[in-house]
């Protein structure tokens, strides 16, 4: 006989309650225990900082040209190479409009052909000139100060170690400030010229050391580079909204002479910019392919046979450039050929008593402009040495006129403040003390430069022109930057 034990049913109720009790315990204590998973992997998420980067905008465009296929797509990315980290360093290049070559090109407003970048033949001011006379080997991409060059201390420092006013240095921002406000929805300046207009204004950005990176101005940078680029992806390498006007060539050597200097200067700081080079070296490219084949010089809209042989005043442009895109160190196939063949055309002009001529040995109305600006030339290309520079510089130092309420040529001064700067002691002391203080004292309270006083050959430049207060703001502010502005200079 066996025997069972046997459940009452109060138990065995008692016991299927408490397996679904547990059987519901056990669900409730996973559900809590994924959802805690979870929570946890959310947690450590969030504390990654994965590199944000901008998305890249791109627009269609309305033209019907057919694309061309051979040309890669400008993706408008400001990159650093590997180097210190910096927050800036993945900051984007905005697209402005695509073209029909598959490049990122602005939309251009074409000026007005009737209004040339000078009044005749001549323009106005040129670039160059080296603001400190940095010291150091010819070929080096940067002088050793460079770095202390961006810091607002050491350029007070250095404004006035050379007997200038501190107040220079919030002036030249005030300008900058100025120039900012005025910028195009596509990157440029102005309405007319704004090829030329926009190299002078990047010039002053990278004169007071401004990158794309910077953070007050960075973005006007970036913007202008990008314009001027996409202007010259679009045209073959002619850095012109148009080449029907004759005065383009100025456009074209002014606009490389920015580039390739915004080139070095990103260079230093290990920013990459999609087609800059390119740009530079078929700009360039041009430049030598273009210039006189006879005389050495270069002449209105690029004749290369013609009996006028060019002008001191386009010469001088294009000298300026060629040695902005020599410091860039790219492979450029017959540079310094060609800039020997321009100094020589400059040597050609000179009249015999310390002035050079605007057409060969005639001086015309534009000889004083030209004189330090065949000097200045001289310096950058390792002839400050010469008796014709010196000549140059003493007369400019003994016929120096310079009072914005009665006579101040911008053009001519923004050469001879640089010729002056490089030649240094008493010549630069005594230009200083006259020229300095007037300019500074004629700026207007919203950082602009009214039309300047005197019977000047490029007056038209500075008062009529659509482009004129522009004009004359970027010289003025150019002037100023003359004691820390880093420039292809003196050797």
């Amino acid at each position: 006989m066996s025997l069972h034990a046997t459940m009452s049913p109060e138990v065995r109720q008692k016991i299927s309650e408490q397996k679904r009790n547990s059987t519901i315990s056990s669900i409730a204590i996973a559900v809590i225990s994924m959802a805690l998973i979870i929570i946890i992997l959310g947690i450590i998420a969030m504390t990654i900082n994965p590199t944000d980067k901008d998305p890249i905008v791109s627009y269609n465009n309305a033209s019907d040209d057919p694309p061309t296929p051979d040309r890669p797509e400008f993706t408008n990315e400001v990159t650093k190479k590997p180097s210190p980290p910096s927050s800036s360093s993945n900051k984007m290049l905005k697209a402005l409009k695509t073209s029909p070559i598959a490049i990122v090109t602005p939309d251009i407003v074409l000026p007005d052909p009737s209004v040339g970048l000078g009044v005749g033949d001549g323009f106005g001011n040129g670039m160059g000139g080296d603001g400190k006379g940095f010291k150091g080997s010819p070929d080096s991409i940067m002088p050793r100060t460079f770095g202390k060059r961006c810091s607002r201390q050491d350029r007070i420092h250095r404004i006035k170690s050379q007997g200038g006013d501190e107040a220079y240095e919030d002036a030249v921002v005030k300008s900058l400030r100025f120039i900012q406000k005025t910028q195009n929805k596509d990157g440029s300046w102005t309405k007319t010229k704004p090829v030329a207009m926009t190299g002078l204004s990047l010039l002053a950005y990278l004169g007071h050391c401004e990158t794309p990176l910077s953070a007050e101005f960075g973005e006007s940078v970036q913007d202008a580079i990008v314009y001027l680029i996409n202007v010259g992806q679009k045209n073959e390498g002619n850095l012109a909204t148009t080449t029907t006007d004759k005065h383009w060539i100025y456009e074209h050597a002014i606009a490389t002479y920015a580039l390739a200097e915004a080139y070095t200067l990103c260079k230093q700081d290990n920013i990459a910019l999609p087609y800059l080079e390119e740009t530079i070296t078929r700009a360039a490219s041009i430049i030598i392919a273009n210039q006189h084949s006879t005389s050495g010089g270069w002449d209105y809209a690029y004749d290369t046979s013609g009996t006028r042989g060019g002008d001191t005043s386009i010469t001088c442009w294009h000298l300026q450039a060629l040695k902005a895109c020599k410091l860039t160190k790219l492979e450029i196939p017959g540079l310094k050929k060609c800039a020997a063949r321009g100094i020589n055309y400059l040597v050609s002009c000179e009249n015999g008593k310390g002035t050079f001529g605007y057409q060969g040995k005639r001086n015309l109305a534009f000889g004083p402009t030209m004189t330090p600006a065949a000097a200045l030339c001289f310096q950058q290309w390792g002839r400050a040495n010469r008796s014709s520079t010196k000549n140059a510089i003493k007369w400019s130092t003994e016929n120096n006129q310079f009072d914005y309420k009665t006579m101040a040529d911008l053009y001519q001064h923004y050469y001879t403040s640089q010729a002056m700067m490089n030649a240094g002691g008493k010549h630069w002391a005594t230009y200083n003390g006259k020229t300095m203080p007037s300019l500074f004292e004629a700026q207007n309270q919203n950082g602009s430069w009214p039309a300047p006083a005197g019977n000047i050959p490029t007056a038209a430049n500075y008062t009529t022109a659509p482009h004129a207060e522009h004009l004359r703001t970027c010289l003025a502010t150019l002037m100023l930057e003359v004691y820390y502005r880093f420039l292809p200079s003196s050797e």
